[in-house]
């Protein structure tokens, strides 16, 4: 009864604690701007189902698709095996499901061991080529020493979960050889019946590995649940709204393109009035909450992998732009602006903001607009749009463009083309000499 006490106090906390880091990260979303992402649920579903459920966008990378694969399916079916044990501790009870599910239960377990050995060998995979190879992806100045450390440490916190959820059924196991106590003949270990001999022949000793080991996974687990919000694995579970709340548009489409029509129509023809007068606001961002909020979704889901910054042409030419920098930078500037919500209210200024601070000009310049990095990415996280609209609050709101821009504009403005010759003259080479 007091395990089962201790466990159920336990289990509260961590949900309390991970709905409470929840419900502050939905805020700090939320800060950001109104838009409509509920068209086309249809389409939605199928692209949520094709990119965060199936992974499609992995493939283009073979062996890191496969041992993603091999800890994604062992995340959600091993989480089975963690209801049974929740139950477990909740009623008192050991391996409650054995008897509703009969002999089905046995190749259940069977499989958790399989995936279990699948996930180890995926996250030691994982390990080397961060730590051994140097996969150049996974560096760049955005990647300090908290990013770096923070995939090891789910990697690490996987294998020594996987250890453990082995170990418990080994000793759990071997318990049951020996007809001990309240350990029923239940399940199938086809890996871990080879641990068994490494542990204790002792019934007492066995006993306190499987229920240390019990312990260690369950406590390990709800600890991870609350790690999550804190670390880039948080898309684990921000991969699906991300996903299903995509852009649905073709990809480099102009988002003011209603608003740049009126004013070209109300140029041409002053007695013109728009169907809808948008009330006037900021063009383009400076800082985050000038941001929409499924940018800000965005920069939550980031995997940090590093596939966009790898394939960014700016990036490979020694530019200072990386993609993912920008994703990361946002999502910082996002908690900070929530933690000085939290702490001073929700009229407090910082007198910094995303652009300068954390995102600087030459970076914005540096982009090439090629969509590569919004391609590249596994979960449809869309860079570039941050940057356009940064961009567009530099030319518009503070009039500094780089120079060559300011030709160019220029150049539209009195000649109605990007060059310097009048539009009378643009067929002249086309004339014969």
């Amino acid at each position: 009864m007091i395990a089962q006490i201790l466990f159920i106090i336990i289990l509260a906390t961590a949900i309390y604690l991970f709905s409470k880091n929840v419900g502050t990260i939905r805020r700090n979303i939320l800060l950001g701007k109104d838009t409509d992402r509920s068209d086309n649920p249809a389409l939605r579903w199928k692209t949520m189902a094709k990119i965060a459920l199936g992974q499609t966008k992995m493939v283009k990378r073979p062996l890191a698709a496969v041992m993603h694969f091999f800890i994604y399916v062992g995340f959600i079916i091993i989480n089975l095996e963690v209801m049974e044990i929740m139950l477990d501790g909740i009623f008192g009870s050991h391996r409650i499901f054995s008897k509703p599910l009969g002999s089905l239960y046995g190749l259940l377990i069977g499989g958790f061991e399989i995936l279990a050995v699948l996930v180890l060998v995926a996250c030691i995979t994982f390990l080397a080529r961060r730590n051994i190879a140097h996969l150049k992806r996974f560096s760049g100045v955005e990647m300090t020493e908290w990013p770096r450390s923070d995939a090891n440490y789910i990697l690490i916190i996987e294998i020594l979960l996987m250890t453990a959820f082995l170990t418990m059924n080994a000793a759990d196991h071997k318990l049951q050889l020996l007809n001990y106590g309240h350990y029923i003949k239940a399940g199938s270990f086809p890996i871990s019946r080879f641990i068994g001999p490494l542990l204790p022949d002792s019934a007492s000793s066995l006993e306190i590995v499987e229920r240390v080991c019990w312990w260690f996974h369950i406590i390990g687990i709800l600890a991870f649940l609350n790690y999550l919000p804190y670390s880039k694995h948080f898309h684990i579970l921000m991969a699906f709204p991300n996903t299903y709340y995509s852009n649905l548009n073709p990809k480099g489409k102009f988002t003011n393109m209603a608003s740049v029509t009126n004013e070209v129509k109300a140029m041409l023809d002053p007695s013109f009035v728009p169907e809808t007068i948008a009330e006037p606001g900021r063009f383009g961002v400076k800082d985050v909450t000038d941001l929409t909020w499924k940018n800000l979704l965005e920069a939550y889901t980031c995997t940090e992998c590093g596939r966009c910054t790898s394939v960014c042409p700016a990036n490979q030419t020694g530019k200072l732009l990386s993609p993912r920098k920008i994703m990361m930078d946002t999502r910082d500037r996002i908690t900070e602006v929530g933690k000085n919500i939290d702490k001073n209210g929700k009229d407090y200024q910082d007198d910094k903001s995303l652009l300068d601070n954390y995102i600087t000009r030459e970076e914005l310049w540096a982009c090439t607009t090629c969509n590569a990095c919004t391609e590249a990415c596994p979960v449809n996280i869309n860079p570039l749009e941050i940057i356009t609209e940064m961009r567009r609050y530099v030319v518009m709101e503070e009039s500094q463009a780089p120079a060559s821009l300011n030709n160019m504009f220029g150049n539209v403005e009195n000649n109605g083309a990007p060059w310097k010759y009048s539009a009378a003259d643009r067929l002249n080479w086309a004339q014969e000499k």
